[in-house]
C-alpha cells in the first residue's frame, strides 16, 4: 500500500479545531487481542497510523494506551496524556527524553501530589472536577494552537470526546480477523445521543480495509 498517496485523502479540512480518531478492530468489533492491540495490524496499518500522525499538530492518547506504546510517538509534533490518577513514572523516557514537554489532561480530583509532579514535567491542563472534561480539553488545546487533533484512543477517552460532541472524524481499520473475548469496543463508556457519520472513503489491501468517516452534516 502506497501510504504517501493516500495522504492527500486524509487532509484536514479547513474548519479548525478538528478531531479524528484512528482506531483498528477486529471484525467482531474488539480492539484487541489477547491484551494487544498490535496483534490486529500489519505494516500497511502502523505506516497509515505513523503518517498520520504527521498530519496532527497534537496526538491524544489515554493513559492506557501511552502505557501500551511505552514511548513518546516520534511522528508527534506534540504528544497530550488523559489521565486521572496521574499514575506515571515522570522521571522514565516518556517525559525526560521527549522531544517536547508532553501536555498532561487532567480533573481536578487528581492526586496533589502526582500533580505538582507532572507539573515539572509536562504541561498541565485540569479540566472538570471529578473527572476529565474532554470538550473543556480540547477546547483549549485548539486555542493553544493545537487545531488539528489525532486521538488514538483508548476506547473510553474516544467515548468521553464522543459524548461531548467532538468526535468529527473516525478512522477505522478493519482487520481480517475473528477473536470473540472480552475485548472492549472501539468506543467503551455510557450511551450517547446516536451521531450521524458519513463515509468519505472505504480502501482495501491485503485484506484489510480502511474506512474513513466524518461527522454527517445536517
Amino acid at each position: 500500500m502506497d501510504v504517501s498517496a493516500m495522504l492527500e485523502q486524509y487532509a484536514y479540512p479547513e474548519t479548525t479545531p478538528w478531531l479524528r480518531a484512528n482506531m483498528i478492530a477486529s471484525l467482531d468489533g474488539g480492539i484487541q487481542y489477547q491484551g494487544s492491540t498490535s496483534a490486529l495490524g500489519y505494516a500497511g496499518d502502523w505506516a497509515l497510523m505513523q503518517r498520520l500522525r504527521t498530519l496532527a499538530d497534537v496526538v491524544i492518547m489515554g493513559a492506557t494506551t501511552v502505557r501500551e506504546y511505552g514511548s513518546y510517538p516520534k511522528e508527534a509534533r506534540k504528544l497530550a496524556i488523559v489521565s486521572r490518577s496521574l499514575r506515571f513514572d515522570f522521571d522514565g523516557p516518556l517525559f525526560t527524553e521527549a522531544p517536547a514537554p508532553p501536555v498532561v489532561i487532567t480533573c481536578g480530583a487528581a492526586p496533589a501530589g502526582r500533580l505538582r509532579e507532572a507539573e515539572k514535567r509536562a504541561e498541565v491542563m485540569v479540566c472538570g472536577t471529578d473527572s476529565t472534561d474532554m470538550g473543556m480539553a480540547l477546547r483549549q488545546l485548539g486555542d493553544r494552537g493545537y487545531k488539528r487533533q489525532l486521538c488514538e484512543g483508548g476506547p473510553v477517552v474516544l467515548a468521553q470526546i464522543a459524548a461531548a460532541g467532538w468526535l468529527h472524524e473516525l478512522c477505522l481499520t478493519l482487520s481480517p480477523v475473528i477473536t470473540a473475548g472480552d475485548a472492549a469496543r472501539v468506543l467503551d463508556g455510557p450511551a450517547v445521543d446516536m451521531q450521524r457519520m458519513e463515509l468519505c472513503h472505504a480502501i482495501q489491501d491485503e485484506n484489510y480495509l480502511y474506512l474513513r468517516y466524518r461527522m454527517a452534516q445536517g
